[in-house]
């Protein structure tokens, strides 16, 4: 599935002052809401809101290899299934906060987890090469027969989340709240196989599979923040979400009978009434911000610790990874003066990812991000964000098989991220 920035579950870029500076755990503007709740007990004083909208590229490929004589079989020595991921027409992400003296409430919403859909034209290689591989057993070399694959998931995880903030002194301040996390998704695709005679075609397979599948977790937040003068330290703390999704299966097909066997290890995962795991890892965020130049110049350094080693997914994939996701993120930001704001920064993320925990349908790559953008004070009340972030991914290989037949698989990712987004003070 798809996602923008984050963990392997959780997307963490949901205001546009992320695309833009990417480090904003030491925030006290609206986004504190997501990023800093604690913080703001030192926002603006009042009702402020946020609305924001995110229109991401991102392709997800999967390129096969395969070595003689398996590549004459086949039809094919290497090639690039191209996954397309979409967001139409764009992700929304909406802000609002009041403060009082001491005390704060604080909503958001947004897609906090994946975001979109990935659909892959010609298939994947765990459909396509079984069938090659079975094709060739009886007889029959590729170009006597016309295939048909084609796959597409979707995997959007919505958020709503409510805390509240109290400051306890002129350096302390700590936050509660909770979000509720709602799950929508589907797993839809095919493999036909006919073979054309001078009558007509014939089929010689034809697999259809249509899965829904929708659910709901909560996860409560905790949220605390220290101030001295310039300095600002920050810690965050999510709970695991639990999200037991089960499947709304419409289709599940394979004929003929003599070749049921194809998907016989893949089909249980598909049954109707089937549940999967696709928790949402706990989440501990740690920022350390300081102004360099007061009202001026200022930046931020952030650590994220995703437990993915405790959050349940589908089939315990979770028990394959060598360790939870780990990030580093670095941000800043600069008054040009009172109208103008420019930053940049930059994320390294590190999934501890293994050979088992990657597949053609969920895989992930290491990366660097980074974004820079502005920010334009239009008015005294009113304030516009602009930002753009791109990842730049490290290619995943394996070997692995499928239907004994050996091959390489290679997973690479790109993505970019435009953005663009209003900011109100009442």
């Amino acid at each position: 599935m798809t996602a923008f920035a984050g963990g392997l579950m959780t997307n963490t870029n949901y205001h546009i002052a992320f695309d833009r500076m990417m480090a904003r755990g030491a925030s006290f503007d609206i986004d504190a809401a997501y990023s800093n709740p604690a913080g703001l007990a030192w926002g603006h004083e009042g009702w402020q809101l946020s609305f924001n909208v995110q229109k991401p590229f991102q392709y997800r490929n999967v390129e096969a290899t395969l070595g003689q004589p398996y590549a004459t079989l086949m039809g094919f020595e290497q090639h690039k299934f191209k996954g397309k991921a979409t967001a139409n027409p764009f992700v929304p992400a909406l802000f609002g906060s009041y403060k009082h003296d001491k005390w704060a409430i604080s909503l958001m919403a947004g897609i906090v987890g994946s975001g979109g859909k990935v659909t892959y034209k010609e298939g994947v290689p765990m459909f396509v090469v079984p069938v090659r591989a079975m094709m060739a057993q009886n007889g029959l070399p590729s170009s006597a027969y016309n295939l048909d694959a084609y796959m597409q998931g979707k995997q959007y995880i919505y958020g709503v989340q409510a805390a509240f903030t109290y400051r306890f002194n002129d350096h302390w301040s700590a936050a509660a709240g909770l979000r509720g996390n709602i799950y929508n998704g589907f797993n839809r695709g095919h493999v036909v196989a006919e073979m054309p005679t001078p009558v007509g075609n014939v089929e010689l397979l034809n697999m259809q599979i249509d899965v829904d599948q929708k659910g709901f977790g909560v996860a409560p937040i905790l949220s605390l923040n220290y101030k001295l003068d310039r300095l600002v330290v920050t810690g965050r703390y999510e709970f695991r979400s639990k999200l037991n999704i089960p499947n709304d299966t419409k289709t599940l097909s394979v004929s003929p009978a003599s070749v049921a066997a194809l998907v016989g290890p893949m089909a249980p995962s598909y049954q109707d009434g089937v549940k999967t795991r696709y928790d949402m890892p706990a989440l501990l965020s740690l920022a350390v911000g300081y102004e360099f130049v007061p009202e001026k110049f200022r930046g931020t350094l952030e650590y994220h610790w995703f437990d993915d080693k405790h959050a349940k997914m589908a089939g315990d994939r979770q028990e394959t990874l060598k360790h939870g996701t780990q990030e580093i993120l670095v941000g800043l930001e600069y008054d040009i003066n009172k109208v103008v704001t420019v930053s940049a920064g930059a994320q390294r993320t590190d999934y501890g990812l293994s050979d088992d925990y990657q597949t053609n349908t969920s895989f992930a790559c290491d990366s660097y991000s980074v974004g820079f953008g502005a920010a334009f004070n239009v008015t005294d009340h009113l304030r516009i964000n602009a930002g753009y972030f791109c990842s730049i991914y490290k290619d995943y290989s394996r070997e692995t098989q499928y239907m004994t037949i050996p091959l390489t698989e290679t997973y690479s990712r790109t993505n970019h991220v435009f953005g663009l987004g209003i900011d109100y003070k009442f």
